[in-house]
């Protein structure tokens, strides 16, 4: 079990993040092989030619580690608007006796990886560079997405009713006891966390497992499952769900498309680009989905983000039960 104390200075800290690179490393152990969900079937179909011709055997080789894949290869992030290329920058500054002593902890075979910390580096950090181009950026908007959405969702939660109740469903592992994080490991560690506070970072591709990062000298983080990651790579095979007729018999096809996708908040632009629509016609049935009172929209930023009200979750939930 591992306890994450929130001192009264590092409750004042807790922070959500957003890690391109640390879907890098979940991505390339799917697409090695190396973890494995029904969820991403969809995306392994259009990737796997595609990570099979990359030259990325040592990052592989570090990935593979049974406890432990190097902490310096994903540096905590800054916020949600982290990019890959700052993080990529990051790798390339770690000093080499902080890469010499995480490649010392990998339980894996490294071959001469640990020789050369300088060297390692600098190639592990090209072929974290090379896996973001290939095999994550493609999709990075439409992860975006989701990962933004969760974090909205759990902001909302932590504002109206306390960091307790944001991370009340965050994962079957995660609780909050007292003042301490706690999360259900075969690892036994209590640490009491600093002024530096703690980062909690939605993920995709490391769905549906959750990890902590808490060695020296990183930032401490909590690693957890994004919602909504399920509807991000669909089957190329996959059926239409059987309720969904029922629906688009109420309001129409586009319309029920909209509902059914509007899992989390969502704007105009976002949701043209998951269902291949034009964003004025999205627009249109957005327009016409709010005038009959299924769905809200509140301005984020510069954008305007709809969600479904609870007369609209009234509706999916019969087509839902529509397909038992």
């Amino acid at each position: 079990m591992i306890e994450l104390v929130l001192t009264p200075a590092a409750s004042q800290r807790v922070r959500f993040a957003v890690s391109p690179l640390e879907e890098v490393i979940a991505a390339v152990q799917v697409a090695l092989g190396l973890r494995h969900h029904p969820v991403y079937e969809g995306w392994l179909a259009r990737t796997a030619a595609v990570a099979r011709e990359l030259p990325m055997a040592e990052l592989g080789r570090v990935l593979s580690g049974a406890t432990y894949i190097t902490d310096f290869l994903s540096p905590p992030p800054e916020g949600p608007e982290t990019t890959a290329e700052a993080q990529l920058a990051a790798i390339r500054a770690t000093p080499p006796d902080q890469v010499a002593v995480e490649l010392s902890r990998v339980d894996a075979d490294l071959g001469r990886l640990r020789d050369d910390p300088v060297a390692a580096r600098e190639l592990l950090a090209d072929q974290m560079e090379l896996a973001w181009t290939r095999l994550v950026a493609p999709d990075w908007e439409r992860i975006r997405e989701v990962l933004v959405a969760d974090i909205e969702f759990r902001s909302r939660e932590a504002a109206r009713s306390g960091l307790a109740a944001a991370v009340s469903d965050l994962h079957e592992r995660v609780r909050m006891a007292g003042d301490a994080l706690v999360i259900r490991s075969a690892t036994r560690m209590r640490a009491r966390l600093d002024e530096r506070g703690l980062l909690l970072v939605p993920c995709a591709f490391s769905w549906p497992r959750v990890g902590a990062i808490v060695a020296a000298p990183w930032q401490p983080a909590l690693l957890y499952p994004a919602r909504g990651v399920g509807g991000l790579w669909p089957r190329a095979d996959a059926a239409e769900p059987t309720g969904e007729d029922q629906l688009a018999a109420v309001v129409g096809r586009a319309k029920a498309r909209l509902l059914l996708t509007l899992e989390e908040p969502a704007s105009t632009t976002a949701l043209a680009r998951r269902l291949g629509l034009a964003p004025g016609t999205v627009s249109e049935h957005l327009t016409a989905l709010r005038g009959l009172g299924l769905l809200t929209a509140r301005r984020s930023g510069r954008a305007v983000l709809y969600r479904r009200t609870p007369l609209g979750d009234a509706l999916t939930q019969t087509r839902s039960e529509a397909r038992v």
